[in-house]
């Protein structure tokens, strides 16, 4: 995925790129660069994304000695200073601004502006799974009926499965796959340990035992997150749940499907 740029002019503008940096950490933060059409050219033409804190007119003036076509041009979104709208306006399909704008509007609780034509977007749900050595599919299946139910969801809402590597010879999560016709994946303690501080608890005694702080939560979020962008950050939407023998935990992200 293309790197991210994100230009402020402004004093609330500045504070707004500063929120969506909580979205994506890794972007680069640009506020009043000077010479202002040189900066994001140089960007732009590098192939980085750029989010424009600024009046539609003037990303548009700025932009277009340095147009190519939507097959080549990055993804960009301008949003006014306080953050109520998204609009992608260049690269929306191709490119991936139409979904970005989406993902960033449901983050900041704006609107976006998509003016293009449309797909069909869907919020995709994955579940998180641990369970204790040996644990039986009936019991797997119990808890995860009985959290469905719980949220108003069905096993059909589900899109994958995911635990952590060390479950990856464990025959209850592989029947469980099997069972709901599902790809499960499994990641490695190193990974899960990313999404420490966005767990609703942290534990110790699962740490000392994984390597990870949880292991349903951060692994339904890794995976909701590699289904769609890893630059794009999940939401929890059940946390934990447990029984006897198994945790499990449900995180939710928005992708596109063709219509």
């Amino acid at each position: 995925m293309r790197p991210v740029t994100i230009v402020s002019l402004t004093e609330p503008g500045r504070a707004l790129a500063d929120r969506l940096r909580s979205l994506m950490p890794d972007a680069e933060s640009l506020h009043r660069p000077q010479p202002f059409q040189d900066a994001i050219h140089r960007r732009f033409l590098a192939g980085r994304r750029l989010i424009l804190l600024c009046a539609a007119g003037i990303a548009v003036r700025s932009l277009a000695p340095v147009l190519r076509d939507k097959y080549q041009d990055p993804a960009v979104l301008v949003l006014d200073e306080h953050g109520r709208f998204v609009v992608p306006i260049l690269s929306g399909h191709e490119g991936g601004a139409n979904e970005w704008a989406r993902q960033v509007a449901e983050f900041l609780g704006a609107q976006a502006v998509i003016t293009g034509a449309q797909r069909y977007t869907q919020p995709l749900l994955t579940a998180g799974v641990g369970c204790n050595r040996g644990c039986a599919l009936e019991s797997l299946l119990a808890l995860l009926d009985q959290t469905l139910a719980g949220h108003g969801l069905q096993r059909g809402d589900l899109r994958a499965l995911a635990s952590i590597e060390l479950k990856r010879d464990e025959p209850g999560l592989r029947q469980l796959a099997e069972t709901l016709n599902l790809p499960i994946h499994f990641y490695p303690a190193v990974v899960l340990r990313e999404y420490g501080d966005r767990l609703s608890r942290k534990s110790e005694i699962v740490f000392r035992e994984t390597g990870c702080h949880g292991v349903a939560e951060a692994a339904a979020l890794a995976c909701a997150e590699r289904l769609v962008d890893p630059d794009f950050r999940a939401e929890l939407i059940i946390p934990k749940q447990k029984n006897a023998d198994a945790t499990l935990a449900v995180a939710r992200i928005y992708g596109n499907r063709e219509s």
